[in-house]
């Protein structure tokens, strides 16, 4: 039986491959989920992969994740360093979560870095390295605490 995996992502990735390239690449969002896609078949997990600009949808997508006792890769994008509610829907998750970011927040501008509320309430990070830190990520669960997902 596949495990299951959501991969959310926040606010403006999907401007991926159109917002400034020379910071986030040109790889847009569907190929990022085309190349997640490819890899989870590979891994038997069951992959649920979502972009929301609204804080409330991926607060509900994640109460859905712990109903689904899945596991979640998330690219908060602008809310890692502001939404408390983003962090405490985090918090509820049983199952491995793991933070990933296309470019090293810690060097840039300190509004990236300053404050980073939702990266507490992951048991994992990636940052820095475009947009293969949704493949590192998905290959990084099996040795996150708490197990592989249910």
């Amino acid at each position: 039986m596949a495990r299951r995996v959501f991969i959310l992502n926040g606010p403006n990735l999907d401007m991926l491959g159109r917002r400034e390239p020379r910071v986030y690449g040109t790889v847009t969002l569907a190929e990022i989920e085309k190349r997640c896609r490819t890899l989870a078949a590979e891994l038997d997990f069951d992959l649920f992969f979502a972009q929301s600009n609204a804080e409330g949808q991926l607060i509900d997508w994640l109460h859905q994740a712990y109903d689904e006792a899945a596991a979640v890769i998330v690219n908060p994008a602008g809310l890692s360093t502001r939404s408390v509610a983003l962090h405490d829907a985090l918090r509820i998750l049983e199952q491995p979560v793991i933070e990933v970011h296309l470019t090293n927040i810690f060097s840039r501008e300190a509004t990236y870095h300053d404050g980073l509320v939702t990266a507490r309430a992951a048991g994992g990070f990636l940052a820095g390295f475009g947009a293969d830190v949704y493949e590192l990520a998905l290959r990084g669960l099996e040795g996150l605490p708490g197990g592989p997902p249910a």
